[in-house]
């Protein structure tokens, strides 16, 4: 599997296309992401003309299984994010002959991640928060950080933070 498209490298192709610097640039797609954000918290629906419309709708309360144990349990009704693409964008994806793969060209390398889901770079007690993880935040839902063992127990304290098991805080950025 291939690398995935970050918002650094989209800052990257933006600075480099409009000969602006990448600081600048970062700062700019940063406040466009937090006022898509503040809109829909706001208002509940975002349309962007030849990209798509954001909405918030809510999700009904519903059975399902745990499935590890295989126990009923009920779903909470719960606020989410729904995409709907624009013309210009489904006329596009219509036009594939398949699905993309994540960075998969000629000149890029296929990146093999550690079946556990922990990025390598990283130390076995920070926790990787995902985007999920951040919208399941701002539904006043309780996201599960991935299970590292009893020996670390990092607690986020916030966005973007973790705490590793010696008590110290890891900040981490989205790219």
């Amino acid at each position: 599997m291939g690398h995935a498209v970050t918002k650094k490298d989209i800052v990257k192709t933006i600075a480099a296309d409009a000969d602006l610097t990448q600081l600048k640039v970062k700062e700019i797609v940063q406040r466009t992401f937090d006022e898509i954000i503040e809109t829909l918290v706001r208002d509940g629906k975002i349309e962007l003309r030849n990209f798509g419309v954001f909405k918030v709708t809510k999700r009904k309360e519903r059975p399902a299984r745990n499935p590890r144990t295989g126990d009923p349990v009920n779903v909470p009704e719960k606020c989410v994010v729904t995409f709907k693409p624009g013309k210009e964008m489904a006329a596009r994806i219509r036009e594939l002959k398949d699905v993309p793969k994540p960075g998969a060209d000629e000149n890029s390398e296929s990146i093999e991640w550690p079946s556990e889901g922990n990025h390598p770079a990283l130390p076995k007690e920070t926790h990787v928060f995902s985007q999920s993880s951040a919208l399941a935040a701002v539904n006043n839902a309780s996201p599960s950080p991935p299970d590292t063992g009893p020996s670390a127990s990092p607690k986020p304290s916030s966005f973007g933070e973790a705490t590793s098991s010696d008590g110290s805080f890891d900040r981490f950025s989205d790219e």
